[in-house]
């Protein structure tokens, strides 16, 4: 099979290493000098230092044109800001498309009938390029431990079968295992969602609150998740699956989670700019965050975790605050 991969940062790097064992792929780097490093050193030093380019694996660089080639699966691998323009690029392709990233697109100013608040990605995609066979691949991965081989498992989630299929052909393997799921809604709230949750999680654990506040948190944020998907139309099952559950579980938990870093600086007493500069990589909670709690007030579902991390990356209620208010709601039943 032949796959291109669209992004040179560590996830999209580290998908076309575990793919380039059985297939052919190319992965393409915006910057030509960054391109031209990696092919010389076979690696990608500056994301995933050490991890060895197989040789199926060729890096270039080129215009939007040149993405596609003669690829039968393209990866669009860039942070969610910048996949509009992607899927704009890719108008026309005949054969499977599918994204990576997992947030939700900042609101953009209305004109006409477009809404204000922002999108998920397969609604980007139904905006900008509504004929492309699509799809999203997410789920509970480190991208570290998908170079090395280390077992892990992924949901293909797309309404197109022929998607799914491409995706568990070209990904599915000794070390990766792949799950098809047609509830794309599902699959990209969850996937969304959790880096917000995980940035709750490290204040939680940089607070040093304790296992059981962490238990309560990951529990009643999954909840608010399972809200928010459903009133989007995703299954609810859904949110007890990999790209839930088991995502949810990993970035909240995780020492290689960015966002879960993020929460921990902030509990340092670090600003929200000093926490992102510090990373060197996107954090994508930071950015889907107030797009989260503004799309769940305009449904009408209650987040009272993500809106604790809205407040407190706008830098409205301090830490203590954020914590208290949580604790100091009225009494509720679970399932509520």
């Amino acid at each position: 099979m032949k796959i291109s991969v669209i992004g040179a940062g560590a996830w999209g790097t580290a998908l076309a290493v575990n793919a380039a064992a059985r297939h052919d792929v190319v992965l393409w780097a915006r910057d030509a000098v960054q391109a031209a490093r990696m092919a010389s050193a076979r690696e990608n030093a500056r994301y995933l230092r050490g991890i060895h380019f197989p040789s199926g694996l060729a890096v270039r660089a080129g215009a939007q044109g040149d993405l596609v080639g003669g690829a039968e699966l393209v990866i669009v691998a860039t942070p969610m800001a910048a996949l509009r323009g992607q899927l704009e690029g890719l108008r026309g392709t005949t054969v499977p498309v599918v994204w990576l990233c997992k947030g939700v697109e900042a609101a953009r100013a209305p004109a006409g009938d477009e809404p204000s608040f922002g999108l998920l990605a397969h609604e980007v995609q139904a905006q900008v390029a509504p004929g492309l066979a699509a799809g999203v691949l997410s789920g509970p991965s480190f991208a570290q431990e998908v170079a090395q081989s280390h077992p892990t498992a992924l949901v293909a989630a797309s309404p197109h079968a022929a998607v799914r299929d491409a995706l568990v052909e070209a990904f599915h393997g000794p070390s990766l295992r792949v799950y098809a799921n047609d509830d794309i809604v599902g699959v990209e709230v969850g996937g969304a969602v959790k880096n917000v949750l995980a940035i709750a999680t490290g204040l939680c654990d940089g607070l040093a609150l304790g296992l059981n506040a962490r238990a309560a948190l990951i529990t009643r944020g999954l909840a608010e998740m399972t809200r928010f998907g459903a009133a989007l139309g995703a299954r609810a099952e859904t949110f007890m699956g990999l790209s839930g559950l088991g995502d949810l579980v990993l970035t909240a938990t995780g020492d290689l989670s960015r966002n879960r870093k993020i929460g921990l600086l902030l509990a340092e007493g670090r600003s929200l700019a000093q926490a992102v500069a510090s990373l060197g990589h996107v954090a994508e909670g930071v950015y889907c965050a107030r797009t989260v709690v503004q799309r769940a007030r305009h449904l009408g579902v209650d987040m009272p975790i993500a809106e604790g991390v809205v407040a407190l990356l706008d830098g409205s209620q301090s830490t203590a605050a954020v914590v208290a208010a949580l604790m100091g709601r009225e009494p509720s039943a679970e399932g509520s």
